[in-house]
This record gives C-alpha cells, structure tokens and sequence, in this order.
C-alpha cells in the first residue's frame, strides 16, 4: 500500500479487534457546542475524567452571534449552548476559547492558524467539516457525539479503516479560479456520493500550487463528496505556515518536527483503491444551482437538461430546480442576487477577504444587495484591520461583522429569508440551510465579490484585470 493514510492511520493504530473496528489513538479532539453536551453528560453519569485534557480544546462557533457579542446570547437555545460548554470545559480542566475570546472563531479557522493541527496527526471533531484539518497532512474526520465521549475518556476511537483514494489534478489554474472552483467542480463530477467510504488524497501540481489556505478550503468539502476525510500531503508551504505559530513546535523540537513530517508521503509504489486524474484546464468559476453541493457548474454554463440526468433521479432534480427557482437549459449569469455571504470554514480566511476586496475595490456593493461578511476568526479580523482591508471594504459599502460560523447554517441570527437568493462561500446548499425556504448558490469568494457589486450572478473574470 505504502501511501501517506496508511503511514498516519498506522501509527496510531492501538489495537485491531479481530473482525471488528480499529482502536485508534487520537492527537487531537475539537468540541464545539452543538455536539459535545450530551457526551460530556455521559461522561458525568459514569463519574470519568478526561483522559488527556491537554490534548482537547473547546470554542463556540455554530451559535455566536456576529454582532454585540459583549451583550448576552437571545436566542435561548443558542445562550443554554454556549454558556453549557463554558461549564463542561471548566468542570472537566480542558481549554476553552469562549466569545470574545482573542482565540476564538470557528474551530476549523483557529486550529490551523494557532499551530493546534500539525502533520501526521489524528484529529476528530464532532463535525463533519473537521476534514479541514487535513490540508495540514493530517487525518482528520467528523465523528458523533457518542464517540466525542469516547475520546474525552480514553484519547481513543473505534473506526472501521476507510478505503484509500488518490484525486491528481494537473496543469495551472485559470484566472480567477481558486481552491473553491477545484472542489465544487470535483463534486460536479464524482456527485455527492462519489467518494463514499474512501479518505481521498489531493496531490498534483494544481494542488502543490495552492496557498495553505487554499488547501484548507479544498479539504473542507471532501465531505461533500461522501469522503471519510481529505488530505494533503505536507511540504514547504506546509512549515512556512505553522512556523511561529503559537501551539507550533519550537527550536529544536521543531527541527525533529520538520525532519519527520518531511517523511510524510506517499511512496512512489503506493497503490490506491482507486485514482483519479483531473486536468486544471477544465476548470472555471463554478456555481451550483440545486440543493446539494454535487449540483454545480462552470459559471459559463447552462443548467443540464433533464435527458442528462439519469432515470432514478429526475424526480428529485426537477423538485431541487422547482425549490431553486431554475429551469434546465438556464444560464444563471444575470441572475438577481438577493444576499452575499463570505465567511464560514470554507471561505472565512484572511486570503478569501483579500480576494473578496480585490474586487470589490473601488466599486460599491449594489443597493438590493445584503452583504454579510463574516472573519472566521478574532485572528482573521486582526489581520484584515492590520491589512487595511476594512478600510477598502467600509469604503466600497460593506461592513466586516464579528467571528463565528454565521449564515453556514441557521442556527444562529444569520438567517437568509424565505425565497431570497444568496451566493455564499459556505459548503452546503441544502432546503433550508442557511435559513427555512432560503435559496443557496454556493460559490467562491470571487463569485460571490462579483455578485454584490453588480447584483446578479457575474463571472468574476469580467471585473478582473
């Protein structure tokens, strides 16, 4: 086998139950608030202790508020959860970045940037879109909140080793295509499902090419494709990244880090259970025009007709454009754009909010537009003030709001109304996701840049130079 999963999941492995799961030891646990409480309450009911508490670190996220944040939480389902993980983290001796915090934000925006995920570790999170994490030559996957409670007891997991899948893309990107572009086109191509049960590996020079926050983006919606988990294997622009960084090794520890990480490849021999080989060329902006991820397409192209779709699922897509609004065979350039949203694990970094004022620099956000722009971390907000980005963005007619997952998911005030139509940089466009009967085109930050000045769907490479 020989490849880089196989070398990470391998060393972690403590024990192989004959004809049953892996126990896997566990560098790294994440607990949010949504799906900690209960697994903190079974760790009470048994009187447990957490095993490792230095290896765990808690944060809201999904529930802060991005506004007056110094004031209490309304919501009470919101307050009840944030104030309830405060409690666990005091009550079980684990670090916890609350609200305010300088270390707060979305836990997948902070765990890279503090130096908190490094190569060649396991990390978890009861959250799908811990696959994140992988961009730093990690494996990491979401996990429920029965196994949270698992690896708060004993820093260990029970996991069946998913298959392995190496996805190659080769060539240079386009003008004004980005790691966003890579991903959402790979779903248009492998569908939602297409990498069920595999950890998928991203290698090519379109790939080594990227930014790390690029590759964090490409990794965030592995999921999306069905994946266990996405990764990267870690090189140069790997240690420039987390050197200096907070929790990152220091003097000589880090020379022993890097020396080991370097190790961290697949093998020239290694065999994967399956390959996929994409060329960069075939990309371009992309949009998405139904209710699940996989439903996207070049921003120059046309919904696919009906004929196109396979038997076994007309019925579903016709419901999906029903719910959308779109027809087949419709372009969705010129479309009316109701919301913005930049931020969310996907698109809320320092280099997406540089990206987004690129273009939107000396113009001005469209009238009909709401634009929420969101930092996915107290950390991005320092830098974006220290870059002068807010000055540019204020003076184009957008305001930054505080760190949090936002309008990703209505589960905050970051609501997107019924019928109205938001590009988003997030990673789901589901019925209802970013608030009830709210309608989704998920996009880069370019994209979604384009769409707020003129008001419409446009191809970023027309404002471009």
């Amino acid at each position: 086998m020989n490849t880089l999963f196989d070398k990470i999941w391998d060393s972690h492995v403590v024990q192989n139950v004959p004809d049953g799961p892996t126990q896997l030891y566990i560098d790294r646990l994440y607990c949010h608030e949504v799906t900690s409480p209960q697994a903190f309450e079974g760790m009470r009911a048994r009187g447990r202790k957490c095993l490792r508490p230095e290896k765990i670190f808690c944060m809201p996220d999904h529930n802060t508020p991005t506004h007056d944040q110094d004031k209490p939480i309304e919501d009470p389902i919101s307050k009840t959860q944030v104030e309830t993980l405060k409690k666990n983290a005091e009550d079980f001796g684990l670090q916890h970045f609350g609200m305010l915090h300088p270390k707060n934000g979305i836990i997948h925006v902070v765990g890279p940037e503090l130096g908190l995920s490094l190569p060649g570790m396991t990390i978890v999170c009861g959250d799908s879109h811990t696959s994140t994490h992988g961009a730093m030559g990690a494996v990491a996957f979401g996990i429920g909140t029965s196994e949270v409670e698992m690896v708060l007891a004993s820093q260990c997991i029970l996991q069946q080793k998913p298959k392995s899948m190496r996805i190659t893309i080769n060539g240079k990107l386009g003008k004004g295509v980005t790691a966003k572009d890579i991903a959402l086109y790979l779903m248009s191509k492998l569908t939602t499902s297409g990498a069920t049960g595999y950890f998928v590996e991203y290698a090519g020079d379109a790939v080594k090419n990227l930014s790390m926050e690029g590759r964090l983006t490409l990794c965030n919606l592995s999921i999306e494709m069905g994946a266990r988990g996405g990764f990267i294997a870690p090189d140069e622009t790997t240690f420039e990244y987390i050197q200096g960084r907070e929790y990152a090794p220091k003097g000589e520890d880090w020379d022993k880090a890097v020396a080991y990480w370097r190790t961290l490849k697949s093998g020239d021999d290694a065999v994967f259970d399956k390959e996929l080989v994409f060329d960069a060329a075939d990309i371009e902006p992309m949009v998405t025009y139904g209710t699940n991820p996989g439903m996207g397409m070049g921003i120059s192209q046309t919904i696919p007709e009906l004929d196109s779709v396979p038997e076994a699922g007309r019925e579903s897509y016709k419901k999906s454009l029903n719910y959308m609004g779109f027809e087949p065979g419709q372009s969705l350039k010129g479309t009316k754009v109701d919301y913005v949203f930049l931020g969310a694990c996907t698109n809320g970094r320092i280099e997406d909010f540089r990206a987004f004022a690129s273009v939107v620099k000396g113009k001005k956000k469209h009238p009909d537009v709401t634009a929420w722009l969101v930092p996915g971390s107290w950390n991005v907000m320092e830098q974006i003030k220290t870059e002068g980005l807010d000055k540019e963005l204020e003076a184009a007619g957008f305001e930054i709001r505080q760190p949090g997952c936002s309008a990703c998911l209505a589960m905050n005030d970051d609501k997107i109304p019924a019928g109205k139509l938001a590009v988003s940089t997030s990673n789901r466009n589901f019925e209802g996701r970013q608030g009830p009967g709210s309608r989704t085109v998920l996009a880069s930050p370019l994209v979604a840049a384009a769409a707020a000045v003129t008001g419409k769907i446009t191809d970023p490479r027309e404002l471009v130079n």
